[in-house]
């Protein structure tokens, strides 16, 4: 008899990752050798589930989804927003809170009012751009950076920055402050369109088990 496919997932590196694999646990799909802190394997496989997953970083998860050589996709609804790819977004997974913000000092909110041309540093250039001129309609240059962007207002190369905001620390260390929240952010299951058509009820079954673990936990 012909085995099943292997359903891959990719997941975003770090504290998303780590939290996927817990949340997986609860409903009962493991996979052992991800466990090991000191293996050089890329691709990691649970053979009795027929699961297959790897890693990846986080911009580069909706490429391998969109692209079929991942069926399925973690990744953080920021970069889903900023890469914009053709796939299907299933589920908000409830971990990963934070918000995507215009931050800057205090007296720059009033340019924010007036939509006088400002300069707008960003790693997310295409989510800073869809807000300020599809949803505010004001005229702005958009920065693409790399690194802190807190930087960007404090030494003088825009006004304003759109970056993550967790917490808030790091803004008020540096004198700077939430403007104008763009949206909310979590981490998000994405998967590939055509495997939601030839796996519809692994996939479907996959989404339902999570959907109730998620609601035991009250999320």
């Amino acid at each position: 008899m012909e085995k099943t496919r292997y359903l891959t997932f990719a997941l975003g590196k770090g504290r998303l990752a780590k939290k996927t694999l817990e949340l997986f646990e609860r409903i009962g799909i493991t996979c052992e050798e991800m466990k090991d802190k000191d293996t050089r394997k890329l691709i990691f496989v649970n053979e009795d589930q027929r699961f297959r997953f790897f890693l990846s970083k986080g911009p580069d998860v909706p490429a391998y989804v969109e692209y079929g050589a991942a069926d399925i996709g973690i990744v953080g609804e920021d970069t889903i927003l900023e890469e914009n790819r053709k796939i299907h977004e299933v589920l908000d997974l409830g971990f990963g809170r934070c918000r995507m913000c215009v931050c800057g000092p205090k007296d720059a909110a009033k340019l924010l009012q007036h939509h006088e041309l400002i300069r707008v540093a960003s790693k997310y250039p295409h989510i800073a751009k869809d807000y300020f001129y599809n949803k505010k309609h004001q005229t702005v240059e958009i920065i693409k950076l790399n690194g802190s962007i807190e930087l960007a207002p404090i030494v003088g190369l825009s006004e304003v920055i759109v970056d993550i905001v967790e917490t808030g620390s790091t803004l008020r260390e540096n004198g700077l402050e939430v403007l104008e929240e763009i949206c909310p952010l979590s981490a998000r299951m994405v998967v590939n369109p055509v495997s939601m058509k030839m796996e519809h009820s692994r996939i479907t079954k996959l989404i339902t088990d999570l959907k109730k673990e998620l609601v035991l936990q009250g999320v």
